[in-house]
């Protein structure tokens, strides 16, 4: 079994994906910036921090949010998380998807709402800071169908359909975004790349 460290442990992706993990029997341990019981308390913006948190870690999941907070962006942490020796694994976002082979990615679609235009530009900025990542470090990041969160949760079906860097799907629940995550932490098949998941 593996022992993998899940920023964002307690938030909505993070915490799926944490008890996806924990019910196949891996070592979980959940980071959050709030102190709580069973939970260690650190920043994915503390290198220190990060460093110590992820000693013997397999696989360090990164389920936080990209657009910057307290002054400081996801993508600033990329370098970091790149020292542990850790595979990385990110909960993505739909924006930096193409809306077909070729065309557009979503976010810069008309129809891409506003008030989610921040996240999702500083997700295709932390996509890009992975790809250009040494080709020792071992990454993956899934990119959900758009409608994914905690405001359209949807029941667990058991199945999902993967794809590559177009959209394949309108939705996908959170339990089985959380399947597909732990999947390809059992199984890797995606070294180094994006996919998508979705219904």
């Amino acid at each position: 079994m593996a022992r993998i460290v899940v920023f964002g442990g307690t938030g909505y992706a993070g915490g799926k994906i944490a008890a996806e993990a924990e019910g196949r029997g891996h070592e979980v341990v959940r980071v959050a910036r709030k102190e709580r019981a069973g939970v260690t308390s650190g920043s994915v913006h503390d290198e220190a921090f990060v460093l110590d948190v992820a000693k013997g870690a397999d696989v360090i999941v990164v389920a936080v949010p990209a657009a910057p907070a307290e002054g400081k962006s996801l993508v600033d942490a990329v370098p970091a998380l790149a020292k542990t020796g850790a595979r990385i694994g990110v909960v993505g976002g739909a924006g930096s998807l193409q809306v077909s082979p070729g065309g557009p990615q979503l976010v810069d679609t008309p129809a891409f709402p506003a008030f989610a235009k921040g996240e999702a530009q500083a997700h295709v900025g932390v996509l890009e800071a992975l790809r250009a990542l040494p080709d020792d470090v071992d990454w993956f990041y899934v990119s959900p169908a758009p409608a994914f969160g905690s405001f359209n949760p949807g029941e667990k079906l058991g199945r999902y359909r993967v794809g590559g860097d177009q959209i394949i799907g309108d939705s996908i629940s959170g339990d089985d975004y959380a399947l597909a995550f732990v999947d390809e932490i059992d199984k890797p098949a995606h070294q180094r790349r994006r996919f998508s998941v979705a219904y």
